[in-house]
């Protein structure tokens, strides 16, 4: 059994220092709203809490599905390496950016410029290698293939779209298949819902374009965040099947989050049967605040192979 934890959007603060100049079109606005909300709603207590549960459980692995920073300040993606340190190695953890880790254009390479232990390839090196060929990137480990999108674009102030782009979805399609024949477990992280209801400005431009490539080409999983909330969507998938499309609430949310409590995923993943041809099976395990409850302990758990995979 491969058991793997999910963690998103840990918004890190306290904000640096920051020069007036570096607070001018975007990063203004993303300052204030840092200063009315953010910084009241998230803690570092909450976060701490929760790595302590993770660390306490000892995953096989740990994803985590970008918005570490907050309005891209260049001292925010140090420490966002500390954080992912404290997590594990690059060997252990895997990262891929948010739309805040790409706030705004000048420092949007920096969270592939410092985690770059934590967001490459297996056998990649990025001497030379450009933020748009970096992804999809593939960490195998096991029978589990982690595959790493970039939805994380640089946008105008009150936006917060993402886009994967054509060439990256062409490059995915290949991935799929090549790890598909390998008969791996495919988890595709991105930060993006490419599925459920939300505003038009924090949406996944290319979310069509995205669900027709998981229809052709398939996955196991697919991870993300962004909004916030969790959430569980299903997507069709080659043969008949169906892709689980997750999402896990803000980890750095507390237990009176107006919006959702904080916590994250555990995926527990397994064969069935003995032969490569066996059926996966994948328990999700929801852990957290409750509402008012200051307790990281288990919420809920759900089985997301077998029938709930399968188009009737």
């Amino acid at each position: 059994m491969f058991v793997l934890a999910h963690f998103t959007d840990p918004h890190l603060g306290p904000l640096p220092r920051a020069r007036l100049a570096e607070l001018a079109s975007k990063r203004a606005l993303g300052f204030i709203n840092w200063r009315r909300g953010r910084r009241k709603r998230y803690a570092a207590g909450t976060i701490e809490l929760l790595v302590e549960d993770i660390k306490s459980i000892a995953p096989d692995h740990i994803a985590v599905t970008g918005d570490l920073v907050n309005v891209g300040l260049p001292a925010e993606y140090q420490t966002g390496l500390a954080f992912l340190r404290s997590l594990g190695t690059g060997r252990d953890v895997t990262v891929i950016p948010g739309n805040h880790d790409a706030y705004v254009r000048s420092t949007a390479h920096y969270a592939l410029l410092n985690w770059g232990d934590y967001m490459r390839g297996d056998d990649a090196a990025l001497e030379g290698v450009t933020a748009e060929e970096a992804f999809p990137f593939v960490r195998r480990r096991g029978d589990v293939a982690l595959v790493g999108v970039s939805s994380a674009i640089p946008t105008h102030p009150f936006m917060a779209t993402g886009r994967v782009g054509h060439a990256q979805m062409e490059r995915l399609a290949r991935v799929l298949d090549e790890l598909g024949r390998q008969g791996l477990f495919r988890v595709v992280l991105i930060h993006h819902p490419p599925c459920g209801s939300r505003p038009s400005h924090k949406r996944l431009i290319d979310a069509e374009a995205f669900r027709a490539c998981l229809a052709r080409h398939g996955a196991e999983l697919v991870l993300c965040g962004h909004d916030h909330r969790p959430m569980v969507e299903q997507l069709p998938g080659p043969g008949g099947r169906l892709v689980p499309v997750v999402e896990a609430p803000s980890a750095a949310a507390g237990p009176d989050d107006k919006r959702w409590p904080g916590g994250y995923h555990l995926y527990r993943i397994s064969r069935e049967g003995e032969s490569a041809n066996g059926i996966w099976r994948c328990e999700m395990e929801a852990r957290g605040f409750a509402p008012g409850d200051p307790l990281v302990a288990t919420r809920t758990v759900r089985v997301l192979t077998g029938p709930l995979r399968t188009v009737s």
